[in-house]
């Protein structure tokens, strides 16, 4: 296959419901979802799908969430040596039951997670940051000194749409995870501002439906994207953005796309120096 690899939905310890309805609701430019990490429960994932994995010829990456470090740490224990799993991506969007707040939006909180995960497993451990965290940078700069391979910037920005027939919000939650291309130029500029402050690899996702915006992060410091929310329009939207990407290295006469990888930024000297929003 021509993709490197399938992200599968987010994995729980056990099995969850998912929310109430309504869990979508459009938005110009993007969804807004509420969905609720509806799954069997980590288990269950491997016993379910881990045969498919190994037969479809795509490496998977498992979405592993959780609600303490020890639900994180769990997923990634009972998904171990499923086949077709190459490696696992935390998605530190979750409240933390002690307290409540986001892993991802507090630094030592994200470590404490990255530092488990890692303990746990030998393959390498992606951390998905959201947007929504007051300092993102200082929760990437955290992660990678935790041991993070690599990172996914960015997740879903927090939303809201009102019935005003009803008069009250759309979701059955309230609020949810806005995606799509209305959070394209956030998520490139969070990208922008990891790639200076990481030595790691970042994977540019939000937004993205053709190579175009896969450029886009690529020159904003991504060596990879991810395509999600443009699948729902158009299943071979990743297939498309490759095919787009390689016709893009061919026009401008370059050896590789990876020749545009951080084009974008300010010269190497120039990172830690502070910078215009």
């Amino acid at each position: 296959s021509r993709l490197g690899a399938i992200v599968n939905k987010g994995t729980t310890p056990a099995a969850r419901p998912g929310n109430p309805q309504y869990r979508i609701a459009e938005t110009p430019s993007g969804i807004l979802n509420s969905i609720g990490l509806e799954n069997p429960g980590a288990a269950e994932v491997a016993r379910k799908y881990g045969k498919a994995w190994a037969e479809m010829g795509v490496p998977v990456i498992v979405n592993v969430a959780g609600y303490s470090v020890d639900d994180y740490v769990y997923v990634v224990h009972e998904m171990t040596g499923t086949p077709g799993v190459v490696a696992y991506e935390i998605n530190v969007s979750c409240p933390n039951v002690k307290g409540g707040m986001l892993f991802g939006c507090d630094p030592d909180l994200a470590a404490d997670v990255t530092r488990a995960v890692k303990a746990e497993t030998d393959l390498p451990v992606i951390v998905k940051l959201t947007p929504n965290a007051p300092d993102v940078v200082a929760v990437a700069r955290a992660c990678e000194q935790a041991g993070a391979d690599a990172l996914t910037a960015i997740n879903t920005v927090l939303g809201m749409r009102i019935d005003t027939r009803r008069r009250r919000p759309i979701l059955g939650t309230g609020s949810g995870g806005l995606s799509g291309p209305a959070i394209r130029p956030i998520a490139v500029h969070i990208t922008y501002q990891v790639a200076q402050a990481v030595a790691i690899p970042i994977i540019g996702a939000g937004g993205i439906t053709n190579s175009q915006d896969a450029l886009e992060f690529l020159m904003a410091g991504a060596s990879s994207v991810q395509v999600g929310t443009a699948t729902f329009a158009d299943p071979l939207a990743p297939l498309k953005v490759i095919e787009g990407l390689a016709a893009y290295v061919k026009e401008q006469g370059l050896s590789s796309i990876r020749d545009v990888i951080g084009v974008a930024l300010p010269p190497r000297e120039d990172h830690d120096r502070p910078r215009a929003e």
